[in-house]
C-alpha cells in the first residue's frame, strides 16, 4: 500500500464513524446524506489527508477535524446577495448613533494603553475606537460560530478554497503554538474573531501584545485587540499625520462627473469649487496630499474629498459605507461635529433594481460589465456615461427612481428588459447590511 492509500485510510479512519446498515429493502434503509453534506463528507476526508501528508501532526488534524460537520448558514451567506441593500446613508445614519459616539469616547479612556498604541503605530485612537464599534460593538459581539467549522464549511464548498484551507491550517498553528484554544476561537462565519475581528493568518503576522502580559489575547483583552488593529493599520499603509476624508460643499453647476475620477490636492479641489465644509484649513500635511472626490449619495447627499488613509480602512473592510461609519464615527469620538449636508432618505434597492438598472445601460450603449446586482465602480462609471448623455447631474449614483427610469427608456427603445434570473449568478455584495457587520473582506 502506497503512502497516500495509507494516509486516506487513516484519516477516513479517524472520520465520526457511521451507524450500522439496515439490511438492503428495510423501510428504515437511509436514502445517503444530502449533496452538500456529501460534498463536505468528500472535501473532509482529502482534507484531512493532504494535513497528515503536509507534515501537520495526525492528532492534531484528528482532534481538531474529525466528526465535524458542514454549516449551511455559512455557506447561504458566502453565497447569497440579500434581496434588499440599505443604502449608504441608511447605514451611516444607523450606525452613528449619540450612544454609540458617547460609548466610544468612555470606551476609549477605559484603555490607558490606547496613548502608547497610538504613539507606537501612528493610527489615531479615535479611528481604532471606530473599528471597534463596527466590527464587535465595543468586543460586546464578537460571533458565536466555531471558525474551523465555518472555514470548513467554505472550504467545501468550493468558491474560496485554497484561501479557507490557508486560515484553517493558520488556525491549527495558533493551536499547536498555545495562541488560543479551540473553545476560544469563535467568531464570524467568515471566520474573523476577537474584538477587532482577525482571520488566523492575520492574526500570526499581525496580533500583538497591547498590555504587557506576554500574550496575544484579542478576545478578552481590548488593548490587545486595538494594538493589533493598528499594527495591520500600519502595515497596510497608514500614514501618520493625515486624516482620512473631509466633507466639502460644491457650488452649483459643479461638474459631478469627477467623482471618483482625478485626484488633486485641497487648494486645486476649492479652485474647482469644492471647500472644506467647516470653513477649517487643512493641516500642512493634508492641504499638498492627492485626494479623490466622491458621492456617496449622490448630488443630493454630502460630499468628500477621501484621502489615502481612506482606502487603509477600505482594506480593513472592503465598503465605502463601512470606511465612511469609521471615519465619521472617529471624527465625532474626537469632539467633531456632524455633516453639514445630511444623508438623503432612499428606499433600499432590490436586486431587480439593481440588475435591471445594469442590463438597461448594456442595452443602450453603456456597458456596466456583469449585471451581477452589485454596484460597483463599472456600473458608476456607465452610470455617468448615460446621465451626461442625458444632461442629467453625472453623480454615479444608482436610485430606485433612476433605475426605473433606465429600464423604461431601454423598453421603450428595445422591449423589456428581461428580469434578473438564477443563471446571472450574483456574487455577495461587499457593502454591509446592519451594523455592527461581519466583514466583508476578513482582516
Amino acid at each position: 500500500m502506497d503512502r497516500r492509500a495509507f494516509l486516506f485510510l487513516t484519516a477516513a479512519s479517524m472520520l465520526q464513524p457511521e451507524s450500522a446498515a439496515p439490511p438492503p429493502g428495510s423501510p428504515d434503509t437511509p436514502s445517503g446524506p444530502d449533496p452538500q453534506t456529501a460534498a463536505f463528507q468528500a472535501w473532509l476526508r482529502d482534507f484531512m489527508v493532504r494535513a497528515i501528508a503536509a507534515g501537520w501532526p495526525a492528532d492534531l488534524v484528528t482532534e481538531q477535524m474529525a466528526g465535524l460537520t458542514v454549516n449551511p448558514k455559512v455557506v447561504d451567506l458566502d453565497t447569497r446577495q440579500p434581496e434588499f441593500v440599505k443604502s449608504t446613508g441608511d447605514y451611516v445614519r444607523q450606525s452613528i448613533t449619540e450612544e454609540r459616539v458617547l460609548t466610544g469616547r468612555r470606551k476609549r479612556a477605559d484603555v490607558p494603553q490606547l496613548p502608547d498604541i497610538e504613539a507606537k503605530y501612528g493610527v489615531p485612537s479615535e479611528i481604532l475606537a471606530g473599528i471597534w464599534s463596527q466590527e464587535s460593538a465595543y468586543g460586546t459581539v464578537q460571533g458565536d460560530l466555531d471558525v474551523i467549522r465555518s472555514l470548513a464549511s467554505l472550504a467545501s464548498d468550493g468558491r474560496r478554497r485554497d484561501w479557507a484551507e490557508t486560515q484553517i491550517f493558520a488556525a491549527f498553528r495558533m493551536i499547536q503554538d498555545g495562541d488560543a484554544t479551540r473553545a476560544q476561537m469563535k467568531g464570524s462565519w467568515a471566520g474573523a474573531m476577537g474584538q477587532t475581528q482577525l482571520i488566523p493568518e492575520t492574526y500570526l503576522t499581525t496580533a500583538v501584545d497591547g498590555d504587557g502580559d506576554g500574550k496575544r489575547d484579542i478576545w478578552t483583552s481590548s488593548a490587545d485587540a486595538l494594538a493589533s488593529a493598528a499594527n495591520l493599520m500600519m502595515r497596510d499603509g497608514w500614514r501618520r499625520g493625515e486624516t482620512w476624508a473631509r466633507e466639502v460643499r460644491l457650488p452649483e453647476g459643479f461638474d459631478y462627473s469627477l467623482a471618483e475620477g482625478p485626484r488633486h490636492t485641497p487648494v486645486e479641489w476649492a479652485e474647482l469649487g469644492a471647500r472644506r465644509a467647516d470653513g477649517l484649513p487643512f493641516n500642512d500635511r493634508d492641504k499638498d496630499t492627492p485626494c479623490q472626490l466622491i458621492l456617496p449619495a449622490g448630488a443630493a447627499g454630502p460630499a468628500f474629498l477621501i484621502f489615502p488613509n481612506h482606502m487603509v480602512i477600505r482594506r480593513y473592510n472592503n465598503s465605502t459605507a463601512y470606511a465612511l461609519t469609521v471615519g465619521l464615527l472617529a471624527d465625532r469620538i474626537s469632539g467633531m461635529g456632524p455633516l453639514t449636508v445630511a444623508w438623503p432618505v432612499e428606499p433600499p434597492l432590490s436586486t431587480d433594481d439593481r440588475v435591471g438598472a445594469q442590463k438597461a445601460l448594456m442595452a443602450l450603449g453603456f456597458d456596466p460589465g456583469a449585471a451581477d446586482g452589485v454596484i460597483g465602480v463599472n456600473t458608476r462609471v456607465a452610470l455617468r456615461g448615460w446621465q451626461k448623455a442625458r444632461a442629467l447631474p453625472a453623480d454615479g449614483h444608482l436610485t430606485q427612481a433612476l433605475s426605473k427610469q433606465l429600464q423604461a427608456e431601454a423598453a421603450a427603445l428595445l422591449g423589456p428588459v428581461p428580469p434578473p434570473s438564477p443563471a446571472d449568478g450574483p456574487p455577495p455584495v461587499t457593502t454591509p447590511t446592519a451594523p455592527p457587520a461581519a466583514p466583508a473582506t476578513p482582516h
